[in-house]
């Protein structure tokens, strides 16, 4: 199934030589994972401010929105940074693995839920998103007891998300209005996350019958 998550090689391959740095500044994994989380708390709560608070010194609704698809880009990043160090620079650990999984959840909570707030966007719809983003990242950390795999099977993983609020934010900020688009684009979005689901409970489970 195509996802964005195919490139992710590519993408660890620039990052690498970072990496390596990083390590060598013995900057852990998990504080890698923090500087993420943090990151997407902040960006979610620049985003609430500026729907219920209009202040000169303050960043307007519009900027904020322009500025989130650096800050989901950055995030991306950090999550790719805090996997390499953990395992090409023997730092695993397993509070790692519940920082990252739990890092994850959070920051798509702290990221895409502050857009039911945002005027003329489907508070529903975005709710519903963020339930199946987190449903769909159990299902797939639920691979390490099904078949000791954790799954990332598409169409609409972290990756993919990032892309659509990235290019969503992007739009809305431009001084696009939400309209029919956008709620179509959200249903959408929907329909992916539960095919997603499905291909990752598929996944365990054909590998489980392989093993029969």
């Amino acid at each position: 199934m195509i996802s964005i998550y195919q490139c992710k090689s590519a993408f660890q391959n620039l990052l690498r030589p970072f990496v390596a740095q990083l390590a060598a500044w013995q900057i852990s994994p998990n504080q890698v994972t923090g500087a993420a989380i943090l990151l997407s708390g902040v960006t979610g709560l620049a985003l609430v401010q500026s729907t219920q608070l209009a202040h000169p010194f303050l960043p307007t609704t519009q900027q904020v929105l322009c500025s989130l698809p650096i800050a989901l880009l950055v995030r991306m990043g950090l999550n790719a940074i805090d996997g390499m160090l953990a395992r090409e620079h023997n730092q695993k650990s397993a509070l790692g693995c519940i920082l990252n999984e739990m890092g994850d959840v959070i920051s798509d909570v702290c990221l895409y839920l502050p857009f039911a707030l945002v005027s003329g966007v489907s508070a529903a719809l975005i709710v519903g998103i963020v339930i199946l983003a987190i449903a769909s990242e159990m299902v797939g950390v639920l691979g390490y007891e099904i078949d000791h795999i954790r799954h990332y099977e598409g169409p609409m993983g972290k990756s993919d998300r990032a892309f659509v609020f990235g290019l969503i934010s992007l739009i809305l900020g431009l001084g696009v209005a939400p309209s029919q688009w956008l709620t179509l684009l959200l249903i959408g979005v929907i329909f992916l996350q539960m095919w997603t689901i499905i291909n990752r409970t598929q996944g365990m489970l054909q590998k489980v019958e392989s093993w029969k």
